[in-house]
């Protein structure tokens, strides 16, 4: 029986995922960062442990658990994330940091630490969620952007260095998806940009925070989290994957966008959205 580990199980693209690799009997090693939410893996009847993507040690706890219990490790699903909304100017040098903590350092930590299981071994799978906002950038979403595109470096990277080992790499660019990535970027909105003293107040209080207080997920390209999971289970499944898979209308298009229209012209589409 093949294995996983996927990070950030607590709701959304990592809890389907970890649903459906399970019920197509793959051996799921859940992870979450909060301890009620792994004791909700564990009620779903997940082999589920805590682990904190920024920290080192319970990334290495937990890999450690899993070669007790298996002696290998099949793949990873970097999933574990979230978005840090606000224009640039808003946004401090250390709330970028953070942002990057978890979306790119954190992802960059288990990464390294699971190559090292996988050359001992001699094979593995490394999946990365990014995101279309990886291949395109839009405004108010800097900090989110600029650590998507991080990741599709190391992960580009990557490729070309274990392109003759058995070792693959793929990166998933997801587009809008139903989850609570809306919800929990609010928080990080409120959290830590000053409305009240921005430039960009007006666009704040009639434009982006409608646009995060919107509970309705229904939009024209909007697919559900089983739509990623499903792209997840077909990497598992195939001998030789893909090193990029697009998920969603909306990152087809917008993908397609960047390849077609010089820089101006994609800004100007780009800043309607």
């Amino acid at each position: 029986m093949a294995n996983i580990l996927i990070t950030g199980c607590s709701s959304g693209i990592g809890l389907e995922t970890a649903k459906l690799l399970k019920n197509n009997g793959y051996k799921v090693y859940a992870t979450a960062r909060k301890k009620e939410d792994v004791l909700m893996l564990q009620e779903l009847d997940f082999i589920a442990y805590k682990l904190d993507v920024t920290n080192q040690a319970e990334i290495a706890e937990v890999l450690e658990k899993i070669l007790k219990l298996d002696k290998n490790l099949d793949a990873v699903f970097n999933n574990a994330g979230y978005g840090q909304p606000g224009a640039l100017e808003d946004v401090s040098t250390e709330v970028l940091k953070e942002q990057f903590e978890t979306n790119f350092f954190g992802l960059h930590e288990v990464t390294l630490q699971v190559m090292r299981i996988f050359r001992n071994q001699g094979y593995g799978k490394i999946i990365q969620h990014s995101s279309v906002l990886g291949i395109i950038s839009l405004k108010f979403r800097g900090a989110y952007n600029a650590s998507k595109y991080a990741i599709e470096g190391i992960a580009d990277t990557l490729r070309q260095e274990v392109i003759n080992d058995n070792i693959f790499v793929s990166t998933i660019n997801t587009g809008p998806v139903t989850s609570k990535f809306r919800e929990n970027s609010l928080k990080k909105f409120n959290e830590h940009i000053n409305i009240k003293d921005s430039f960009h107040r007006k666009t704040y209080e009639k434009e982006l925070k409608t646009r995060l207080e919107n509970k309705d997920d229904g939009g024209l390209f909007n697919l559900p989290p089983s739509s990623v999971a499903k792209v997840v289970l077909k990497i598992m499944k195939s001998k030789n994957p893909k090193p990029r898979y697009y998920v969603t209308k909306a990152t087809y298009i917008l993908g397609f966008a960047k390849r077609i229209l010089s820089t101006k012209l994609l800004d100007k589409l780009l800043n309607k959205i």
